[in-house]
């Protein structure tokens, strides 16, 4: 999940005041232990987890169960916080077998919670189903693994294809329409890489930007990447969920794919071979347009170039969480390199065919 950002342009953002997102207090162990009993009945040992913006506990309850307890940053929009909420409950009807997290209803039967602490503020708490799992990035990729994230996403993709919500227009600093906004930024990316991130900015500038409106667009998750995906722990060979609907917002279908693609695309001389196993069988299940084809892979590398300026500059700001921060950074970097060997009409057939053998 990261930072949201308002409808004002973003050359202005790094004069905005986007510090107060992370002023919230802390919340100890002890109080989502207590919330968790008082409003969901449970009686559960509780273990923090990382997260950049909101409070994220796990909670084992004495059944076994597990759990995750969400504390929202409080300065998060509360629209935007009730889109992720909906689209949960949206997709549990939509498609039931669809490994996301499951909202569960407190014992008022609100599915979000207005909590006052004692710093002042009120936060908006939730219980989620924990999907258990190895999490992608920790796991060798293979074939099989691609192939069903793949189908997951364009499940995903087509489970909120006809969700609504009054707070999915939001304005994101991670949505690829965006992608050109972000040249204020480049000046914290390290100087020898500066000039291929302006060159692919400019390809998105040129060839895919003026295409965008014209493609479908839909509320996406717009993060699979392998932190936010967990494998079968056994086989490693599927997906056993997917996690951190933070970043949803509504974009141009086929960004969402691009996202999970650039977390596909190998470190060697065949860098779009994996990728173009995940998008074969997302395509298998959900067609892409020629269109949407032909701006793919701009896409793909803009989500890399997006990766380093956003992570750099981020951490710069916040050196404290420095390491969570960029922790893409070095491969999405060495990922881009691979990518500018290649020539857009080599990466247009490459993916081309690897769809129509699908």
């Amino acid at each position: 999940m990261d930072i949201l950002v308002p409808d004002s342009s973003l050359a202005t953002i790094a004069a905005h005041p986007i510090d107060t997102l992370r002023a919230a207090s802390a919340v100890p162990e002890a109080l989502a232990q207590k919330l968790a009993a008082e409003h969901y009945g449970l009686i559960a040992a509780v273990h923090r987890l990382d997260s950049e913006r909101d409070q994220n506990f796990r909670l084992r309850a004495l059944s076994g169960h597990e759990y995750v307890l969400k504390i929202a940053n409080p300065a998060e929009d509360r629209a935007v916080t009730n889109l992720q909420t909906e689209a949960l409950l949206h997709l549990a009807v939509a498609d039931p077998g669809l490994p996301v997290p499951r909202i569960f209803p407190a014992r008022n039967g609100m599915t979000e919670l207005d909590v006052a602490f004692d710093d002042g503020s009120t936060r908006v708490v939730r219980l989620l189903s924990f999907l258990a799992g190895t999490p992608m990035h920790a796991v060798a990729g293979s074939t099989a693994l691609r192939r069903d994230l793949g189908r997951c996403a364009a499940r995903l993709a087509r489970g909120l294809g006809d969700f609504s919500h009054s707070g999915a227009n939001h304005k994101l600093l991670w949505d690829l329409q965006h992608a050109a906004e972000l040249r204020p930024l480049i000046d914290a990316v390290p100087a020898e890489r500066r000039g291929l991130v302006e060159d692919v900015l400019g390809g998105f500038e040129a060839r895919a930007l003026p295409i965008l409106p014209q493609l479908p667009n839909q509320p996406v998750h717009n993060d699979l990447n392998p932190h936010n995906v967990v494998v079968d722990p056994e086989t490693h060979a599927g997906v056993a969920g997917i996690i951190d609907f933070g970043d949803l917002t509504c974009t141009a279908r086929v960004n969402d794919l691009a996202i999970t693609a650039a977390y596909q695309v190998a470190d060697n001389d065949d860098p779009l071979a994996p990728a173009c196993e995940m998008i074969a069988a997302y395509h298998a299940m959900l067609p892409l347009e020629p269109a949407e084809f032909s701006v793919l892979f701009d896409l793909i590398a803009t989500r890399m170039a997006m990766t380093v300026v956003i992570s750099s500059w981020r951490a710069a700001r916040y050196p404290a969480n420095r390491n969570y921060i960029l922790r893409n950074n070095a491969a999405a970097w060495a990922r881009l390199q691979r990518m500018a060997t290649l020539s857009r009409d080599q990466a247009a057939f490459q993916i081309q065919r690897a769809c129509d053998g699908e």
